[in-house]
């Protein structure tokens, strides 16, 4: 009798397609029983297939009606993620909001996301008081956070009189000195890792609020030599001293975002507050990031993508199954991992600091973005 394999369709922009679906991926998924096949996004979903689980990071609302009729041809299916669970995180103000609803006991450390405002119009723009409490400098921030370019398009602004500058609708939120770090933790189903890099340099308590003008970026981890604003700092910071947040701390951070957003693929920018070493704050929450710039991807994706393939066919063999579950997204929890294998599965990276690949510019979330 013939192998029975699981097979996954992936829907993906060309970059993304280009630097996620690399040849060690589908080789070694292969080898476990996993086929990754291409989605043709021109044709119908629905003549293609079969497909026991859509993994996407495609958007429109076209996509989002054939995977909606794709549910209801194939009951059975996974699709990750749920399109309204991702939609969340297109909003600065929205993708944040589940952090400040998170309980997490710790008596260690403490977490929370900077002050911040949304602005709407020029009008509001101008308005001192709108910012009324906002301690400058800030970072401008669009609104729409969807991945684009221009999503992307930021600004350190250093003074009220520099928003004039600014485009809304944008988020200000409050610039933290965080000695020039930020960890980026990536979450794979249950698999969480944090890595390293280079951020913005700590501004002085004495020139915060004091500086004039504006300084635009996309990425700071990887800002030009014209772009920084200090370069003595960079060379001087060595990422190998930086000491990284307690596993367990970002790993009970990790499964409340995947819990609350209904997401098993993102990644969260967290900074820790240069004034209380034990406060972090988490600045931004990205979908189905840039896996492929952490070290042993291929592995994690695809132990990923074999828990799937089980957890599915119990599932099938369940008699307590409901009928009619949604199977979109993550509402398709995977079971508890053993001790031994929940080791297996967390993971935090000390060597990989400031190894900021630029591959893909969309899919590296931007350092105070």
């Amino acid at each position: 009798m013939a192998e029975r394999r699981f097979c996954i369709g992936y829907a993906l922009a060309p970059k993304k397609q280009q630097s996620f679906i690399q040849d060690s991926l589908v080789s070694l998924a292969a080898s476990r029983g996993i086929d990754l096949v291409r989605i043709d996004t021109d044709r119908p979903l629905l003549d293609q297939g079969p497909f026991d689980c859509i993994l996407h990071k495609y958007y429109g609302e076209d996509w989002r009606k054939q995977l909606i009729e794709f549910r209801v041809k194939n009951p059975n299916a996974l699709i990750l993620d749920s399109p309204d669970s991702i939609e969340r995180l297109h909003n600065r103000i929205s993708m944040l909001q589940v952090v400040s609803e998170l309980k997490i006991d710790n008596a260690n450390e403490s977490f929370g996301i900077p002050k911040q405002i949304v602005i709407y119009d020029k009008e509001t723009l101008f308005d001192r008081q709108a910012c009324e409490g906002l301690k400058f400098p800030v970072i401008a921030k669009p609104l729409v956070a969807d991945g684009s370019a221009k999503s992307h398009k930021m600004a350190l602004v250093f003074n009220h009189d520099c928003l004039n500058k600014l485009k809304p609708p944008i988020v200000l939120q409050e610039f933290v000195n965080h000695g020039g770090i930020i960890f980026k933790v990536y979450v794979v189903g249950q698999y969480v890792k944090c890595v390293k890099r280079k951020s913005l340099p700590d501004e002085p308590e004495a020139k915060l609020g004091n500086v004039e003008g504006l300084l635009s970026f996309s990425q700071v981890s990887n800002l030009t030599p014209r772009e920084k604003i200090n370069d003595k700092f960079y060379k001087m910071m060595q990422l190998d001293d930086t000491e990284m947040p307690p596993l367990s701390f970002v790993t009970d951070i990790a499964r409340g975002l995947r819990r609350s957003l209904n997401l098993n693929l993102f990644n969260f920018d967290v900074i820790r507050d240069s004034k209380i070493g034990t406060r972090y704050l988490i600045i931004d929450i990205n979908y189905f990031p840039g896996y492929a710039k952490m070290p042993g991807y291929e592995k994690v994706l695809t132990d990923f993508f074999c828990d799937l393939a089980q957890n599915k066919d119990s599932m099938k063999k369940s008699p307590d199954a409901k009928e009619g579950e949604d199977k979109i997204g993550s509402d398709r929890q995977l079971p508890v991992k053993t001790a031994d294998q929940e080791t297996r599965k967390t993971a935090i990276d000390e060597d990989d600091g400031g190894q900021s690949v630029n591959r893909e510019m969309k899919e590296e979330t931007p350092v105070r973005d």
